[in-house]
């Protein structure tokens, strides 16, 4: 995919820890962009680009990416120095994500239809995505239609990998339960077995192999030796979780049978059994929006 070059950093969206900025590029296009230099590193920027591709195997809206050359003459130009130093840290490729302007944020108790549900729903356990939670849902309604949004936080097997002791660590990530519990979407009765058996048509072989072919090669992670070894190693993760799904396709609906996690007195809470977000993960939210701002207000 062609890169666009920024041209101008319109304002930073602070809803996310990361620290995305709004940007307008020379395509005369305005995106949401995710920088390589922020804290969760490339790795977020990959895993991003990733579930996109896979979202559409299973016709879910995830806004358009772009990747975006960001200058370094364009920090200078900002007066708030933590911006400045984002900026020059991240000189370079970066993923624009289309400005959906009129986007609204979901919150924590949506009405979704339960197949729809039913395919986030599985889409966020073949990825292992622990960030749409409702505290913090990470989707856009646009047009009337929902988007999702935010996956840095999915694929987190690439965090601690290498090459040494690889096939247990696939192993694990292939046969991996998802904690249900907390999903923004438990409660709309999602029709997990529908979903599953919609997911059997796509030919994932294909879409896994397109999805990380996307990929720009800097920034993948070279301790896995070239570039053609980490996407290697990203086809064989995703293509081990979709061949154990009879490991974990069960105990997820299960899962959703038995619903959100609730106090005595009926209020949602955290799951007591979920291991919560990985630490490399840090507190990602700060202020009551808890999107990243693809949406505009």
């Amino acid at each position: 995919m062609q890169p666009v070059r920024a041209i101008r950093y319109v304002t930073p969206l602070r809803e996310g820890g990361s620290l995305p900025g709004l940007m307008e590029a020379d395509d005369l296009g305005t995106y949401v962009v995710k920088f390589r230099g922020a804290g969760q590193g490339p790795k977020a920027l990959v895993a991003e680009v990733i579930c996109a591709g896979l979202a559409a195997g299973l016709d879910l809206r995830v806004p358009r990416w772009t990747p975006v050359e960001v200058p370094v003459e364009l920090a200078p130009g900002e007066p708030d120095e933590e911006v400045q130093a984002l900026l020059r840290a991240s000189a370079g490729l970066n993923l624009g994500v289309d400005f959906l302007p009129g986007a609204l944020d979901v919150g924590p108790m949506p009405a979704v239809d339960a197949a729809l549900a039913g395919r986030i729903v599985w889409f966020d356990a073949l990825v292992g995505n622990r960030d749409r939670s409702w505290r913090n849902p990470n989707m856009l309604l646009w047009h009337r239609q929902l988007h999702l949004i935010d996956h840095g936080a999915a694929l987190t097997f690439h965090h601690a990998w290498g090459p040494r002791g690889l096939d247990d660590h696939v192993a694990r990530f292939a046969a991996a339960p998802y904690a249900v519990a907390d999903h923004a979407l438990v409660e709309c009765a999602p029709d997990v077995p529908g979903a599953a058996a919609a997911a059997r048509a796509v030919d994932w072989d294909a879409l896994v192999a397109e999805a990380v072919a996307a990929v720009p090669g800097e920034w993948l992670d070279e301790g896995m030796g070239d570039g053609e070894a980490a996407r290697a190693a990203y086809r064989r993760f995703l293509l081990a979780r979709l061949a154990a799904r009879t490991t974990w396709e069960p105990a997820l609906v299960s899962s959703v049978a038995r619903g959100a996690a609730r106090d005595a007195r009926g209020r949602r809470v955290p799951e007591r059994t979920s291991a919560g977000p990985p630490e490399w993960l840090g507190e990602l939210r700060i202020g009551p929006r808890g999107s990243e701002g693809e949406g505009g207000s």
